[in-house]
């Protein structure tokens, strides 16, 4: 029997297929967790986009977001550009973050049962949608919520990031981290 895995529009590298400046990144990332993602790997086809996206994504871990609002926002960005990846990633980590299966789903939707949370994803989520101008409004019902404006310029960036990764894995057609083991198994047998 033929089993038929998904397959990348762009080539998924590893560390010895990458282009030679996408290889410290790689490397980084292969150490921290011992298997390279396959979004980083179709990123490390271009050394440039793979080390802009890892300086981004190292500057806004140390912000002032709490991780279930980060994930909040990464599944609501996820559903947005239909990121089939994004969304299967995002809500494992959402519920190994402790957000609840009714959080993980209303996320997805830019929806929160915590009314601070709800405030800012209406903001993030208009401003994704493209309203201009914005709404005044929707930055102070943040504000009013106890969101400083440090926590929601990250928040926008956080959106921006979250978008790249998204249209990245779209536009690859990248398969979910996992969809893969079996063939990469099979290959190496």
């Amino acid at each position: 029997m033929t089993v038929k895995t998904p397959m990348s529009r762009f080539h998924i590298h590893d560390d010895e297929s990458a282009p030679p400046g996408s290889l410290p990144v790689i490397k980084g990332a292969l150490g921290a967790s011992g298997q390279l993602p396959n979004f980083i790997g179709v990123l490390a086809g271009s050394p440039a986009a793979l080390r802009a996206y890892a300086r981004f994504r190292s500057e806004l871990r140390r912000g002032t977001l709490p991780r279930t609002t980060l994930e909040r926002i990464s599944l609501g960005v996820a559903e947005h550009y239909g990121s089939l990846p994004g969304v299967e990633l995002h809500q494992r980590t959402a519920r190994q973050e402790g957000l609840g299966l009714d959080e993980v789903q209303a996320a997805r939707a830019w929806d929160s049962n915590d009314e601070r949370e709800q405030a800012l994803l209406l903001l993030l989520r208009e401003s994704l949608a493209g309203t201009s101008p914005l709404p005044a409004h929707l930055v102070e019902e943040a504000r009013e919520h106890g969101w400083s404006d440090e926590q929601i310029l990250e928040a926008i960036a956080f959106v921006a990031l979250e978008s790249f990764t998204a249209m990245v894995n779209v536009a690859g057609d990248v398969p979910a981290d996992g969809s893969l083991e079996e063939s990469r198994t099979l290959h190496a047998a």
